[in-house]
């Protein structure tokens, strides 16, 4: 638990240290009351605990915790308006209290970022276009506005971190805003957008397609949807030769897509110096894209 417990204290501060103490004693009176034979951990985010377990009949599943209760339910919610996509887990049973959420474990489950680059980007187009067709709900959604102010206030927090800031500045996150919000000023088409799909929250689902997971749902530019994939070109084929491709093939403006990878690559660069150092191809060509 000592990874876990750092992970969640980096997102949500000391309040983090007793969730993870008690986290062993919610798992198992969880598994007591849905009947659950509890396995191994899966990957996690950077807000949540998740586990493999079987449910009674033996067919497996997934047990979701989050000291972050509201947007556990929240995201159940979320789950249930993608629903009808077939493109998204189905949610078995909620604890809005406990925080806790069991879902349908997707198979074989490989995440969309370990899958061959050639079978991904029509897999991604497809995702999208099944995601994108879903109505939005009758009642409010967020905004893609919205999604965007409060990734910029949580991560911009962190640069005044040492490891960040001898490589971003604030000039450079200035820029990225002011990118941001003439994107959103100029949006002619809205959807009901994931708002998080990166490559490693969609997964292969078989027979299914790409299946996605823990959504941010806003409604807001297409586009946004595409540009975590095409910024993990980053060091690979390049991020412009991505975005022609993901462009192309989700029948988006290519244009926009590669206007959002600028808003988004201080994200990403922030996120590969605090996994994987300060050097690199990948966060070379990040850093010189937020310029």
């Amino acid at each position: 638990m000592q990874n876990v417990t750092a992970r969640l204290v980096r997102r949500f501060g000391p309040r983090a240290v007793q969730w993870c103490a008690d986290a062993p004693d919610v798992l198992a009176e969880l598994a007591s009351r849905w009947g659950l034979v509890l396995g191994g951990p899966l990957p996690d985010g950077a807000s949540s605990l998740t586990l493999r377990c079987r449910r009674p009949d033996g067919t497996p599943a997934v047990l979701k915790i989050t000291p972050e209760r509201a947007l556990l339910a929240e995201q159940a919610r979320m789950l249930e308006w993608f629903a009808p996509s077939g493109r998204v887990p189905s949610v078995l049973a909620l604890d809005e209290e406990a925080g806790a959420m069991l879902l349908e474990e997707i198979t074989p489950g490989t995440p969309a970022q370990n899958m061959p680059a050639a079978a991904l980007t029509e897999a991604w187009a497809e995702l999208l276009t099944a995601l994108h067709n879903v109505p939005s709900p009758p009642t409010p959604v967020r905004t893609l506005r919205e999604r965007c102010h409060e990734a910029f206030t949580r991560v911009g927090r962190r640069l005044s971190e040492p490891a960040i800031s001898t490589r971003i500045d604030t000039t450079a996150w200035n820029r990225a805003t002011q990118r941001c919000e003439r994107l959103l000023d100029t949006e002619t088409t809205t959807v009901l957008l994931h708002g998080d799909l990166h490559p490693g929250n969609a997964l292969d689902g078989g027979q299914h397609g790409l299946m996605a997971i823990d959504p941010k749902a806003c409604t807001g530019d297409p586009c946004y949807d595409a540009v975590d994939l095409v910024v993990a070109g980053a060091g690979l084929e390049g991020i412009s030769t991505r975005c022609t491709r993901i462009a192309a093939a989700c029948g988006l403006d290519n244009d926009r897509l590669h206007a959002w990878s600028q808003v988004i690559a201080p994200f990403a660069a922030i996120a590969h110096l605090t996994h994987s150092g300060n050097e690199g191809p990948a966060l070379d060509e990040l850093l010189t894209l937020t310029r």
